[in-house]
């Protein structure tokens, strides 16, 4: 069900292919800074299609991102094809939402992960705050990653991923216990994709997170976070929009892109 040669390429992994601890580190760390996070399709009314075929040939094949379902359905089947245990699950997000905001709906996809009996968490596709490394089930104590240090708590039957933001806890989001069939994302994704009051269906963005720093774009604002938290912050115009598109995030710029980048300027002021 996928060209595991071809989307190891496409990540730039040249490593062992054992289903081992080390090895779901290093594509965890490669995954997010080689295909970007991106719903472009979205705003072009294009639709969401996450039949293993139609995500190998955007991911992987065009050189595009694309959101939770796209990069974890596509991550879930390279870890099964290098033989390593894995099952879906799906959350409930909370991060920044206010304080006292009603509960949303669960929408967004994560990994359980068994290495050797041992459970881990993965998730490639979170946009400006996925995790660069994978994470342990079972403890509560804090887990550095090459970026921020996260924490799994339980929280009621759930279990609640936080990020540590100076000296505060921040939630992220609720996972569920309960495994999820591929088929399982199939409505959250169509609501996600073509519901008016989607987030995806408001808002030009993207993500890239390397070894170096983070990259996200929000309407025509660029934000740089370095491993050394310098921030660095940029208002683009319409045709540097494209440009940063391509030349930061790697993406294959199409022409009918263009209204897009100009209604993000209007929203982005």
């Amino acid at each position: 069900m996928i060209d595991l040669d071809a989307y190891l390429a496409r990540i730039g992994y040249d490593g062992p292919r054992t289903p081992t601890l080390d090895t779901l580190r290093a594509l965890h760390a490669l995954h997010p800074a080689a295909i970007p996070f991106e719903a472009i399709d979205v705003l072009l009314d294009r639709g969401v299609d996450l039949d293993p075929a139609v995500v190998d040939a955007k991911l992987i094949g065009a050189g595009r991102g694309g959101y939770c379902y796209e990069q974890n359905l596509l991550f879930k089947r390279a870890l099964t094809a290098l033989g390593f245990e894995v099952e879906g699950l799906i959350a409930r997000v909370q991060w920044t939402l206010p304080p006292g905001t009603p509960p949303r709906a669960r929408t967004h996809m994560g990994l359980w992960v068994t290495i050797d009996e041992e459970p881990w968490y993965a998730d490639v596709g979170f946009g400006g705050l996925v995790l660069t490394a994978p994470l342990k089930f079972g403890i509560i104590d804090p887990q550095p990653t090459p970026h921020e240090t996260f924490r799994l708590v339980p929280e009621g039957e759930d279990i609640a991923l936080q990020v540590l933001l100076g000296e505060v806890w921040t939630p992220v989001y609720q996972l569920s216990r309960e495994v999820q069939l591929d088929v399982d994302y199939d409505l959250p994704n169509w609501f996600t994709s073509t519901h008016p009051t989607s987030h995806f269906r408001q808002n030009l963005m993207a993500a890239r997170t390397t070894r170096e720093a983070r990259y996200s774009l929000l309407h025509n604002r660029l934000t740089i976070r370095a491993l050394d938290g310098k921030v660095e912050r940029r208002i683009l115009s319409a045709p540097e929009i494209g440009e940063v598109l391509a030349e930061t995030f790697g993406l294959a710029v199409e022409p009918d892109w263009a209204p897009l980048f100009e209604r993000a300027v209007a929203a982005g002021s």
